[in-house]
């Protein structure tokens, strides 16, 4: 797979679109997001797309191997030729690493690497402002409704709990960001 926004959307859509159609539109917005972020970011823009394309394809059914979205994911996309960048960032997307101490995978995700750069918060910020169903929320809201989708009890809930301060930090470093570029009200 090639770095080309284009090419990542083509295999998400393959993988995604028919059989998750409601993670689908997720992933279609959270891509649109990063579209209008990519503008402003040079040299990192394409990588950003790419990534936000194929951010959740380690849901698709037949990806599933170990149940852990990002794992699945950022596997199938080394297996395919991704650029290294975009399978650790989606690997570490959305603060997986707390998500895999719960689901006890944190060992089989040490394979991959957290850039903790901008645009690893990038990603997150489009991500976790933007609803199952393509919505667009603010960050708080969209914690809310995982917390409530999975209940309290559930591992993704907990994991919610273990993350959340990083959480907060990538969005509002995506903020600051943001403002600073004029793009705060667009995204």
């Amino acid at each position: 797979m090639s770095l080309e926004p284009s090419d990542a959307e083509q295999q998400a859509r393959q993988l995604l679109a028919e059989s998750l159609p409601r993670r689908w539109s997720h992933v279609v917005a959270v891509a649109g997001k990063a579209r209008l972020i990519a503008r402003e970011l040079s040299e990192d823009g394409e990588l950003l797309e790419a990534t936000a394309w194929v951010h959740d394809v380690g849901y698709a059914p037949d990806l599933a191997i170990t149940g852990f979205h990002p794992l699945d994911g950022a596997r199938y996309l080394r297996d395919h030729g991704a650029p290294q960048r975009v399978v650790d960032l989606v690997a570490f997307h959305s603060s997986a690493w707390a998500e895999a101490e719960e689901f006890g995978v944190a060992d089989e995700l040490a394979e991959f690497d957290d850039e903790q750069t901008l645009l690893r918060d990038l990603l997150w910020y489009c991500d976790m402002t933007t609803g199952p169903d393509g919505t667009n929320l603010g960050f708080e809201d969209r914690m809310a409704e995982v917390r409530e989708r999975y209940g309290p009890d559930h591992y993704v809930t907990r994991a919610l709990d273990a993350g959340m301060d990083e959480r907060r930090a990538a969005i509002s470093r995506s903020r600051v960001w943001l403002t600073a570029v004029g793009l705060a009200d667009q995204v």
